[in-house]
């Protein structure tokens, strides 16, 4: 018996780690001499290291970076294959949680310090770097990342700008000249699960900016300047940045990676995947296991569910969904390869009293789950 665990985490609950554990311990109290492979996902944001070093082996790296506000703090990547491959998450130097609320503020904020994580990982050595872009505290479109990799931004005056995205207003030219030779020889992908374009009513500003501090007002002025820098991007990059799906991502980062370094913007969950090597664990399941903190209509858009039940479903094996909560037709993901969803709530039960008891309840439906699997089986 061989039973692939891959959920997501339950945000503000568990880690996907946690979570992949809990569900662990419930399967091996029917089957205690099963093969468990356990794949503990993220969206790209915070946890993305841990889940993939946990899933792929490698180790940690931590290096002194500068955070959104430009203060110096550590920040950790991962190494995977020999050194090879490097991931980072731009929340481990440039995300929301390193800043109190009354810090937030868009208009100055810096991915500077994403840059310095990419330029510790090419000073290693790496061939490939992977890049989550969630819970973004920034509106830069990447230009402070670009800047701590070589490149300049420049007034009418030839002055440097100020870090933050409001000062793109005043962009007059990037000169790229400076840009680390060494990302030449380096692939980039990108863990990016939105569609948003770098401006207008669906952009990074509008979408994206309120949660990070912006008034309405700030809103407007952060717009225009990410069009005034997309526009110059666009030209340098040979490609129109600024209506790029994915481009409006974490504060436009998303479209400064592409400009910049050549990125590719793929499916965060694939990225995990296929760093875990998936494709070769589970098409030899006879069951897979995955889960969310809530299931439902959105989870058909791209979210971590879907994405695994895709890869088990080419191999023709069954996918089961354990949730938070799981609100919608039962089978309302059955064409995406999932089998059935299941909430791990027990009862009525508070917010409260849910949070607190995830793990057992998450051990306990996996153990009510597996009896009856083996049930079916023919193995009661």
């Amino acid at each position: 018996m061989n039973i692939v665990i891959a959920p997501d985490s339950f945000k503000g609950c568990l880690s996907a780690i946690e979570v992949a554990k809990a569900l662990a311990r419930g399967v091996q109290r029917v089957f205690p001499e099963a093969g468990i492979a356990l794949i503990p996902m993220a969206d790209g944001g915070e946890g993305t290291v841990d889940a993939v070093l946990a899933a792929a082996g490698g180790k940690k790296v931590s290096v002194r970076v500068t955070d959104p506000l430009g203060r110096s703090r550590q920040a950790d990547y991962g190494l995977l294959d020999g050194g090879q491959t490097a991931i980072l998450e731009m929340a481990a130097a440039s995300g929301l949680p390193l800043l109190t609320d009354t810090e937030r503020n868009p208009l100055t904020a810096s991915t500077h310090g994403t840059g310095e994580l990419i330029k510790d990982a090419l000073a290693k050595g790496v061939k490939k770097i992977l890049i989550g872009i969630g819970g973004s505290a920034t509106n830069d479109g990447g230009a402070g990342m670009a800047e701590a990799l070589g490149v300049r931004f420049l007034d009418a005056k030839g002055h440097s700008l100020r870090p933050g995205g409001a000062d793109l207003e005043r962009l007059a030219r990037i000169d790229p000249s400076g840009l680390d030779p060494r990302l030449q020889d380096v692939e980039i992908e990108v863990a990016c699960d939105v569609q948003n374009p770098l401006c207008g009513p669906q952009g990074a500003s509008a979408v994206y900016g309120p949660q990070k501090g912006a008034t309405p007002e700030m809103v407007e002025r952060l717009d225009r300047a990410l069009l005034n820098y997309g526009l110059q991007l666009s030209e340098l990059a040979g490609q129109d940045i600024i209506n790029l799906p994915g481009a409006g991502a974490a504060g436009g980062l998303g479209g400064g990676l592409v400009g910049f370094l050549s990125a590719k913007l793929r499916s965060g969950t694939e990225i995990i995947l296929e760093a875990a090597r998936a494709s070769e664990t589970i098409p030899q399941a006879d069951l897979v296991l995955t889960g969310e903190g809530k299931t439902d209509f959105q989870t058909a858009y791209g979210k971590v569910p879907v994405g695994v039940a895709r890869l088990a479903k080419a191999a023709g094996v069954p996918v089961v969904v354990l949730s938070g909560a799981v609100e919608g037709d039962p089978d309302m993901l059955k064409d995406y390869g999932i089998t059935a969803c299941f909430s791990v709530a027990e009862g009525p039960i508070t917010l409260a009293e849910a949070l607190e008891q995830a793990r057992e309840q998450l051990e306990r439906a996996a153990w009510r789950l597996l009896l009856i699997w083996k049930a079916v089986q023919g193995r009661a």
